[in-house]
C-alpha cells in the first residue's frame, strides 16, 4: 500500500505523522519506504545522515532519471528513505504539468516496487498543490490528511477535498482519503468541536485515532528519533501504534508476512 501524506498547511503533523507510522511499521515487521516529496527536507534532516548532494536525492530521480531504488539509504529501526533537497523546487518550473511528469513518480515505484510488492511505502509531501503533490496524489492507494485541532487546519482540510475532486475526473477514480486529527488536546473544547465537525463533513473518513498534543511527539524529531525509540511508552508511541492498528483494520495497510 502507498500512503501519501498531505496538507496544505504547515504545522498539522505531516512529517511527524510519516515518521511515526514508519517507525510503527518497522516494529511490526513491516519496514516502509519513505519519500521525503518536500524541498524543506524536514524528514530527511531527522534521518540525520542524508546525504547532502541533489544527485543522491529525489530530485534526481526528476532531473537525470536515476531510478528510485539508486536513491534509496538505510534508515536504522524505520526502512529506507529516498531524501529530499531544495532543488526540489525547481521541478514545477522545469516539467511543466503534461501527462507524463504527474504520473513519473507512480510508473517509478510500480518499477521499485515490482521485486517488493509487499513493502508499504510512505510519501511526505509538500505543503503546497504542484507537480510534486500531484505526483505523491497520482501515486497513492491512500490519502492521509492531517488536521490539527484548530478552526484553520478544518478551513484547510475543506480546500483539500476540493481540490480532489477536480483532480477525480483525471484520474479516472476516487482518491482514498483518511483525515487525521493531530495536536488533540482533550482539556480544550476546541479539539472535540473540530472533531464533531469533521465528522459531520466527512463521516467514516475521519480516523477514530486522535495523535494528542504530547511532548514525546514535539521533542523526538529534534533529537533525530521516532516516538517509539525516544519513549516507548508515551501518549504519542500508543496513539501511533493505535494508527497502524486502525489503518490495518479499515484495510488501509497490510501487515501479512512478504
Amino acid at each position: 500500500m502507498r500512503i501519501a501524506i498531505f496538507n496544505q498547511k504547515g504545522g498539522v503533523g505531516k512529517t511527524t505523522t510519516a515518521l511515526n507510522l514508519g517507525a510503527a511499521l518497522n516494529r511490526a515487521g513491516k519496514p516502509p519506504l519513505l519519500l521525503d516529496l518536500d524541498p524543506q527536507g524536514h524528514l530527511s534532516s531527522i534521518h540525520g545522515q542524508a546525504p547532502v548532494e541533489a544527485s543522491r536525492s529525489l530530485f534526481a530521480f526528476y532531473q537525470d532519471n536515476r531510478s528510485l531504488s539508486e536513491l534509496e539509504i538505510d534508515w536504522e529501526h524505520i526502512g529506507r528513505l529516498i531524501p529530499a533537497h531544495q532543488q526540489l523546487m525547481k521541478v514545477d518550473s522545469i516539467f511543466g504539468k503534461g501527462p507524463a511528469i504527474l504520473n513519473k513518480l507512480r510508473v517509478g515505484l510500480d518499477a521499485t516496487l515490482a521485486s517488493h510488492p509487499e513493502r508499504p511505502c510512505i510519501i511526505d509531501c509538500c505543503p503546497y498543490i504542484g507537480v510534486l503533490a500531484l505526483n505523491a496524489i497520482f501515486a497513492c492507494d491512500r490519502l492521509i490528511i492531517p488536521v490539527s485541532t484548530d478552526y484553520l487546519s478544518l478551513q484547510a482540510a475543506d480546500h483539500i477535498t476540493h481540490t480532489l475532486q477536480v483532480l477525480e475526473p483525471v484520474l479516472k477514480h476516487r482518491v482514498e482519503r483518511r483525515y487525521l486529527l493531530t495536536r488533540f488536546d482533550r482539556r480544550r473544547r476546541m479539539s472535540e468541536d473540530v472533531r464533531k465537525k469533521l465528522r459531520n463533513r466527512y463521516g467514516d473518513e475521519v480516523l477514530d485515532t486522535v495523535i494528542s498534543e504530547n511532548v514525546t511527539v514535539a521533542e523526538s524529531p529534534s533529537v533525530n528519533q521516532d516516538v517509539f525509540r525516544r519513549n516507548a511508552s508515551s501518549t504519542g508511541a500508543h496513539d501511533y501504534q493505535s494508527l497502524l492498528a486502525e489503518l490495518v483494520t479499515r484495510g488501509d495497510m497490510s501487515l501479512t508476512p512478504s
